[in-house]
């Protein structure tokens, strides 16, 4: 870990800062970082190593599907749909309607489209975590990961963006952080 203690500090709202200005940057900023994770492992995660979209062992692995323009489920190599995702994310933090750059107010729904968002972005860590850790640990990238992961979890729960179910596939990793203090 980069960061001594936990991320509190670093993830309240700040004094003067609008609620939705603040969701927004910290949206920005999270998909950026983990993006520069997934683009130093993307060789090593190929249609032939990662067949599914995965976020856990293949025992009780998560298998994550991507839902098509007709709200069908489909099945899709993890890079096919790393691609779907960050596509789809990359296009709503593009959209001056959902993330105004200029003036103009932020939809009333902007916390919605951010968590859903942030499910998107932990399924990246889970995939990363379960079918690609052994590279990050080769690219001795794992204290900027998981700084990264602990410090986008402590933001996820301060402003309630994950749901229970989102988060099972790293669980067990999470509560070791949080019982460490790392966290919060």
């Amino acid at each position: 870990m980069l960061v001594k203690g936990n991320f509190k500090t670093i993830i309240e709202l700040p004094k003067y800062v609008d609620i939705n200005e603040w969701l927004a940057f910290n949206t920005f900023e999270f998909f950026n970082h983990i993006n520069l994770f997934y683009g130093s492992i993307i060789s090593f995660c190929t249609a032939q190593t990662c067949p599914t979209m995965s976020g856990g062992p293949s025992i009780d692995s998560t298998e994550y599907t991507w839902s098509d323009s007709i709200s069908k489920k489909v099945r899709l190599s993890a890079p096919q749909y790393i691609d779907y995702m960050t596509s789809s994310i990359e296009n709503m933090l593009n959209d001056e309607s959902i993330f105004p750059t200029k003036t103009g107010e932020f939809p009333r729904e902007l916390p919605s489209i951010v968590k859903r968002m942030f499910s998107q972005m932990f399924r990246l860590f889970a995939h990363i975590y379960h079918e690609h850790y052994d590279r990050v640990l080769c690219l001795n990238e794992e204290s900027h990961f998981n700084s990264l992961f602990a410090h986008f979890i402590s933001f996820a729960r301060e402003f309630d963006l994950l749901e229970k179910k989102d988060i099972q596939p790293l669980i067990e990793l999470i509560d070791v952080m949080i019982k460490n203090g790392i966290i919060c």
